[in-house]
């Protein structure tokens, strides 16, 4: 297995995530990121403020059964709903209920912060001339405070549900980050926390990896499609050379 060589770079004194190079259509590996539970640590703030709106339209729906769905998309969940509760939600329901989710999760997202090694990994990969993107299944209203804290730079791709048909876990997501990038979805390498970021990552033929930073466990993002799993960013900075980065500038 090939080494990870790492060269020390001075960081910016900003401390922001430097730019990287513009990504060609020869480049040779592209990493496409999950937000919410794979850079983000915001899981749970999402789990909650679908629990509050829910309870404030009368359903009931126990805190672990709402997590089971988070990383889908917002519509997807709540057609689940009538499996969970017997409840039919109607068009005006539905966007009433997203309404108040959007609102109850800004109210906690102060909470949410960086997951470890997060924006060190998404910097060593511009320095090291590494493309990457984003791509969330929340609204662009919703995944601005964690864009923020993550210090994305401006040129980066980042695409929400706002930009695509369908969210995951339809691949319409990460196919329109690898064409941002200019780069093959087949050399792209989805990094989620999970099942429905892994089986985007499928219907999309990109590679991918877990990280349990989300809550699932490894035999379920394994069973997903996930051929490395690795407990959070950092781990995955740190075996970055096992998905094919030969060479790191950390």
């Amino acid at each position: 297995m090939a080494k990870t060589i790492r060269t020390k770079v001075r960081p910016t004194k900003s401390g922001a995530i430097p730019e990287g190079p513009e990504p060609t259509e020869g480049s040779r590996v592209a990493f496409l990121f999950d937000l919410d539970g794979t850079l983000v640590d915001s899981v749970y703030q999402h789990v909650l403020a679908w629990h509050a709106a829910l309870e404030k339209a009368d359903i009931e729906l126990s805190v672990w059964r709402i997590h089971r769905r988070i990383g889908m998309s917002g519509g997807l969940f709540l057609n689940a709903l009538l499996r969970e509760t017997g409840h039919r939600v109607n068009a005006e329901e539905a966007v009433r209920l997203q309404q108040w989710h959007a609102e109850a999760f800004l109210r906690l997202t102060p909470e949410a912060r960086p997951l470890p090694g997060a924006r060190e990994l998404l910097a060593a990969l511009s320095r090291s001339g590494v493309p990457w993107a984003i791509a969330t299944s929340g609204r662009l209203a919703t995944a601005a405070p964690a864009l923020a804290t993550l210090g994305v730079p401006p040129g980066v791709p980042v695409v929400t549900r706002d930009q695509v048909e369908y969210a995951k876990p339809d691949p319409d997501l990460f196919l329109t980050a690898a064409q941002r990038l200019n780069v093959p979805i087949e050399t792209s390498i989805v990094v989620g926390d999970s099942v429905w970021d892994l089986l985007a990552a499928r219907r999309a033929h990109a590679l991918s990896v877990g990280l349990l930073s989300g809550g699932y466990g490894q035999d379920e993002l394994e069973r997903a499609g996930a051929y490395r799993v690795y407990d959070d960013p950092a781990d995955l900075l740190r075996h970055v050379d096992e998905v094919g980065v030969r060479k790191i500038v950390e």
